[in-house]
């Protein structure tokens, strides 16, 4: 119930026209844990006001979102303080 109260909430404020950027951070993994359906995060990218840039973020993207984006990256681990033993840090990784 909170993931669709969270995607209505995100679709007023993409529509608002108060906003050039929007971030919808782990949409893919909730859509994957069928917490909301595909369908509608496709829907949002297809009716999106032209001036509004999406961010759609985490794993599991599907190929029919892969096929609509302008951009996808996929980030990789390289190299990270915690290798070393090292805590996250308030405000950046935790």
């Amino acid at each position: 119930m909170a993931a669709k109260q969270a995607l209505d909430w995100s679709k007023q404020v993409i529509k608002s026209g108060k906003f050039d950027i929007v971030v919808l951070d782990e949409i893919f993994l909730a859509a994957f844990f069928k917490l909301i359906p595909l369908t509608e995060i496709i829907k949002l990218i297809k009716n999106k006001p032209k001036n509004v840039e999406l961010v759609l973020t985490g794993r599991k993207a599907s190929a029919q979102v892969i096929k609509l984006a302008d951009y996808v990256t996929e980030m990789k681990e390289i190299k990270h303080p915690y290798q070393k033993g090292l805590e996250a840090r308030k405000g950046i990784e935790d």
